[in-house]
């Protein structure tokens, strides 16, 4: 038997976390002091304001190798072997924290990790076919192969409301650059290798929206895909934006979940973002 961990950014619709019986190991999210387990002790209503309230924002930080520890061991206690996919690394050391904790478990826990190079609904669609390659009766090792040789064709669009949350967060990387050229405009910003990179920059939402899915287009064409879309309290938006996918792309499968808010304290409202993923 395979059992499949991952990470709270993973956000796919809650029946599907269900339907797949994953193990989500939660991001800290943390206030001054205070320390919340993300998806267990803090929701979005509270997270925003607070946020909104307090005029700062939190801070995020990886599960702890001993936690990683705990639950390989317990998932591993019947003999099962564990699939561990993570948020890219380029961006958070949750996938170091898994590594670190694998190097410590004994030669009984066998465990394969991967680096999804990803997150948000990107890491979500990667789990879900790792949830039906297991399924189907493939071995671990097997569907981590599959899973990294399709990294590439991962393909992810963001695009922000605006650009407050941005110049609060820390770990924007990349993108600080647009920072001082960007006013009143909404930037676009996708993933290359596992890091935000911004891509362009649109004058409306409804531009933006045209821009990020006719560069889709141009990367899968006409291939079968399946699309997952996020937002930061923006599901009109996101409805907005699925039908136009569906009207330009070959969209198999889809849904939108909430954006984890361990990623939407660097984005901020109104975010909203796709992933492709083959869908053959």
């Amino acid at each position: 038997m395979i059992k499949i961990v991952t990470d709270s950014t993973c956000d796919l619709p809650p029946a599907w976390l269900n339907r797949y019986q994953l193990t989500i190991v939660p991001v800290n999210i943390q206030f001054g002091l205070e320390t919340f387990r993300e998806g267990q002790t803090i929701g979005p209503e509270t997270f925003y304001r607070r946020i909104k309230e307090e005029g700062v924002l939190p801070t995020t930080s990886q599960p702890s190798v001993g936690e990683f520890s705990q639950i390989y061991q317990r998932l591993a206690a019947d003999g099962s072997e564990i699939l561990s996919i993570h948020l890219t690394s380029k961006l958070s050391g949750t996938w170091q924290s898994a590594a670190m904790a694998i190097r410590q478990l004994p030669d009984t826990v066998k465990v394969s990790l991967i680096d999804s190079l990803t997150s948000s609904v990107g890491l979500g669609l990667m789990v879900r076919e790792a949830a039906h390659l297991a399924d189907s009766g493939l071995a671990a090792a097997e569907i981590a192969t599959r899973l990294e040789a399709r990294r590439p064709d991962i393909h992810v669009f963001i695009m922000l409301k605006d650009l407050r949350y941005a110049r609060m967060s820390g770990r924007i990387g990349r993108l600080r650059e647009l920072l001082a050229s960007l006013l009143n405009v909404k930037p676009i910003v996708g993933v290359d290798e596992g890091a935000l990179i911004p891509l362009e920059r649109a004058r409306s939402r409804q531009k933006g929206f045209e821009r990020m899915v006719a560069m889709a287009a141009e990367r899968v064409g006409q291939a079968p895909v399946h699309v997952g879309l996020a937002h930061a309290l923006a599901r009109n938006e996101a409805e907005e934006l699925l039908a136009l996918i569906q009207s330009r792309l070959n969209c198999q499968e889809s849904f939108i979940a909430d954006l984890a808010l361990s990623l939407a304290v660097h984005f901020g409202p109104g975010t909203v973002g796709f992933a492709t993923y083959p869908a053959e």
